[in-house]
């Protein structure tokens, strides 16, 4: 059976962002936000129309301060802009305790159900890389843990991270970063059509692939359609400004079609 979609078969890596793609960010964020938010007036717009207006506030300030301070590890840039959205809202400070658990726990968060088995698909295709912007020990519990730590976790080939780099995507330095090592460590060449990026979000990921001519697939996680409240949806402001081939609402989905074609080849 033919397809619709453009040839998946001729890369030989993956790379991929990891929170919001492979791991629900949204909701991992979400639970070290209520503490601020069940503090406030029901009438307010944080608890009328919850979790995406607090999400949206708080991605604001994460990605100034990675922006302004791009050697700044992943967990205090979580924990000044927690404390950050506690002063705009007039809040108590969170506590030490609350600071240090928001900090560590990106490696806590929870795949997306389709993810370990998507991944475990596409493990006998690819070799699989993790592009993220957080630091070494959150994607290293991560991937020991919530993707690897069970019999049917998947293993990553490579994982290059923003503390790895010293500076945090959309910066360009992040993919040539991923394009050097990519080749250097896995024999994946980039310039040679080796490598294809997976991600969700447009802003952090497919924009930058796009300058760079990186070829993608979009992850949208529901974020296509029409009145999607969450972060980095396909807005009038992203339109034009990236250019993946493939869109797929789920890594399932997108393994899915990997299975499909390389089946057709037999």
């Amino acid at each position: 059976m033919s397809s619709s979609y453009p040839n998946l078969t001729t890369f030989n890596g993956l790379s991929f962002d990891c929170y919001g793609t492979l791991i629900d960010w949204e909701f991992g964020m979400h639970a070290h936000l209520l503490p601020l938010t069940t503090q406030l007036p029901a009438s307010h717009t944080y608890n009328t129309n919850p979790p995406h207006a607090a999400l949206r506030r708080l991605n604001a300030l994460t990605s100034a301060h990675e922006r302004a301070q791009p050697t700044l590890p992943y967990p205090e840039v979580l924990t000044t802009s927690l404390a950050e959205l506690a002063a705009e809202l007039s809040l108590p400070p969170p506590s030490p305790g609350a600071l240090s658990a928001f900090g560590a726990s990106p490696g806590t968060w929870v795949p997306f159900a389709d993810t370990i088995a998507g991944l475990q698909v596409l493990k006998k295709h690819y070799k699989l890389i993790i592009l993220s912007n957080v630091d070494n020990t959150n994607i290293a519990s991560t991937t020991s843990k919530q993707l690897g730590g069970w019999p049917d976790g998947v293993a990553f080939d490579a994982m290059y991270t923003a503390q790895d780099i010293g500076n945090y995507k959309p910066a360009l330095q992040n993919f040539e970063y991923l394009f050097s090592h990519a080749k250097q460590d896995l024999g994946v060449d980039f310039e040679g059509g080796d490598l294809l990026h997976v991600a969700c979000s447009l802003y952090a990921d497919h924009v930058p692939a796009k300058e760079l001519g990186l070829r993608s697939v979009w992850i949208s996680r529901g974020a296509e359609r029409e009145g999607h409240q969450g972060i980095g949806g396909l807005t009038d402001e992203m339109r034009g400004k990236t250019s993946f081939e493939w869109r797929f609402d789920t890594i399932g989905e997108f393994a899915d079609e990997v299975a499909r074609q390389f089946g057709a080849q037999k």
